[in-house]
């Protein structure tokens, strides 16, 4: 019993990343319509990013902005130079993020090198904790992935409240629904969205500056590996919902968890064949994106 508890802890607290990437995939492709294959370019970036400044500085939290300020920037210029040009256009878009994440993946190499670099946790949550439970056994704590647990449920509380309450993710939903509309009434709805997908990038360099920490060791290839389970949630938990992203973030990376741990050879297959069961049966995701616009107009 205390193993599987350790287990659906460990696989919370890597939901909390799979929900940072899911997360802002999920908007970008529910809300602007963009199918984004370079989201795992900038969770690279965000890991890659914060391993120089973290070692340059000793400062664990100046890495963690300066992932987050890399992946803004390269998302806005990703949006403003390529995307924007090809919104409402499928097949261009896939072929213009691919080219985008095949370019900054090799510019990794080009300037960290292709082999895995080390990177070290924070002494503040180096640590860990063993937790008694009575003659049920001890429940390890992991302090690091406590600290991802709480950011992913901030990050959750505070997309939710930006896209449901405020007057920007009030326009962002007109936007999508009337952007003509909302240009006649004075409103740059593009700058909107050109800001949206910069956000989006500023989570997925979050997301790889706590990845980096958790794993101990990164690579120009950990971007994909996230990618793919990114879209598998997005699937899962639907398009444009931040409370189906954290949902499937935390569904796949608890069963991942547990099937990992009794059944390893199944561990890669299960994501994909819920994800095949949900378009089957439920194509909208748990959350579809309809429900989330009429939650909204009712408020």
């Amino acid at each position: 019993m205390a193993n599987i508890l350790t287990l659906l802890f460990n696989g919370i607290s890597e939901g909390a990343l799979y929900f940072l990437m899911a997360s802002s995939l999920s908007i970008i492709l529910g809300l602007m319509g963009v199918v984004n294959f370079a989201h795992g370019a900038l969770f690279v970036w965000g890991a890659y990013v914060f391993r120089m400044v973290f070692i340059q500085t000793g400062s664990f939290f100046f890495g963690i902005m300066a992932a987050m300020v890399a992946g803004f920037v390269i998302g806005f210029i990703f949006e403003k130079l390529f995307v924007s040009r090809v919104y409402g256009n499928v097949g261009a878009q896939i072929m213009i993020t691919l080219g985008l994440s095949i370019v900054f993946t090799e510019l990794i190499r080009v300037f960290w090198g292709p082999t895995p670099l080390i990177v070290t946790r924070p002494e503040f949550l180096a640590g860990v904790s063993h937790i008694q439970l009575g003659g049920v056994g001890t429940v390890i704590i992991s302090h690091y992935r406590l600290f991802l647990i709480i950011v992913g449920v901030v990050i959750a509380i505070l997309g939710h409240l930006l896209l449901t309450k405020t007057r920007i993710g009030m326009t962002i939903r007109a936007g999508v629904q009337s952007g003509e509309m909302v240009s006649a009434l004075g409103i740059n709805i593009n700058l909107y969205f050109t800001l949206v997908f910069a956000a989006g990038g500023a989570l997925a360099g979050l997301g790889g500056a706590l990845f980096a920490p958790l794993s101990q060791s990164i690579n120009p290839e950990i971007g994909n590996m996230f990618q793919l389970d990114a879209f598998i949630v997005v699937v899962i938990g639907g398009m444009g919902s931040f409370m189906g992203s954290a949902v499937g973030s935390l569904f796949i990376a608890i069963m991942i968890a547990l099937i990992g741990w009794y059944v390893p050879a199944l561990s890669s297959v299960a994501p994909v064949t819920i994800m095949a069961l949900v378009l089957i049966f439920r194509p909208q995701g748990l959350f579809s994106l309809l429900g989330l616009l009429r939650q909204a107009v009712k408020k």
